[in-house]
């Protein structure tokens, strides 16, 4: 089975021209779309709902930065071992608590302003980590780039939970 990139004709590379990833994404869609094949027989209807799912699944992980990095790890062959690898970097462990205790305590206070600058802190932490990220795959230093994918992973998580409080301060 071919790869995601090769499956809309690209390059294997971190950095991706999402208009080109969009056209041919759009393009294999209008080749495979099961609305096509209405009047075919059933095992071909089949096969393009197969194909439809499998180039949807390709784009959505080809279009996030994060599934698609990850990505690249395990086509070179680095398991990132989301479930049971838990090290990191000390300074990394350490910013984290930082974050942890920076939400809690503007939850806590109800403070918009200091949950505000959590949020800008981890802004500048993924664009940190995606600048990193991009070098390393680009570079195909796969192993540390893996690292980096699975900061960047806790980043997007806490992220979320900064979100989340966000609505619950404006309900």
């Amino acid at each position: 089975m071919e790869n995601h990139f090769a499956l809309f004709g690209m390059t294997p590379r971190f950095t991706i021209d999402a208009s080109v990833l969009d056209a041919a994404y759009r393009d294999l869609q209008g080749r495979v779309h099961p609305d096509k094949f209405a009047a075919a027989s059933d095992a071909e209807k089949r096969v393009a709902m197969q194909w439809a799912t499998r180039a949807n699944e390709a784009y959505q992980t080809l279009k996030s930065p994060l599934k698609r990095a990850g990505y690249l790890c395990e086509l070179n062959g680095i398991d990132l071992a989301i479930e049971s690898n838990t090290h990191m970097p000390t300074a990394f462990l350490m910013q984290q608590m930082a974050w942890r205790e920076a939400l809690e305590e503007a939850r806590d206070t109800k403070d918009l302003s200091a949950l505000e600058g959590v949020e800008s802190e981890l802004r500048a932490a993924r664009a940190q980590q995606l600048a990193d990220i991009t070098a390393l795959l680009d570079d195909a230093q796969y192993a540390t780039a893996g690292e980096r994918v699975r900061q960047l992973m806790f980043i997007e998580k806490f992220g979320d939970e900064v979100g989340r409080a966000f609505e619950a301060l404006e309900a």
